[in-house]
């Protein structure tokens, strides 16, 4: 197998993957899984589509992570793990599609207006 590429965004995180044959090494930004989210659901998050699939050791995957706070970088490496295991083999799809892993979440932080303090917040009222 030679190596697959995939991108995977959620709000303003970008996750570049390479996914090669391997033993289950995940290394972001040159660093080990377990230094770069040391929150053990983070890491649960990350191996979602691969605990799906049963390919948990079976894939070495090196990350470009990029953009956003932790909780939309592993959420966008899940998406970019889930296209690169559906390019690898396609009769995964329907089963990492069914658990939602290939749903890309287009929620984005909506821009602050002019006059506001916030997106929609209004300063307070005062009659007099």
């Amino acid at each position: 197998m030679e190596m697959v590429n995939a991108l995977g965004r959620r709000k303003s995180a970008v996750a570049r993957i390479f996914v090669k044959e391997g033993t289950g090494k995940i290394t972001i930004n040159k660093k080990d899984l377990q230094v770069y989210f040391p929150s053990s659901i983070l890491q649960f998050i990350v191996k979602q589509p691969l605990a799906k699939v049963d390919a948990v050791e079976k894939y070495d995957i090196k990350v470009n992570l990029d953009g956003g706070g932790f909780t939309g970088q592993s959420q966008a490496l899940r998406l970019a793990i889930a296209r690169a295991l559906v390019k690898i083999n396609p009769e995964d799809k329907k089963a990492l599609r069914s658990e939602g892993f290939l749903t890309r979440d287009a929620r984005e932080v909506e821009r602050k207006k002019p006059g506001r303090p916030k997106a929609r917040r209004r300063f307070q009222f005062s009659k007099r």
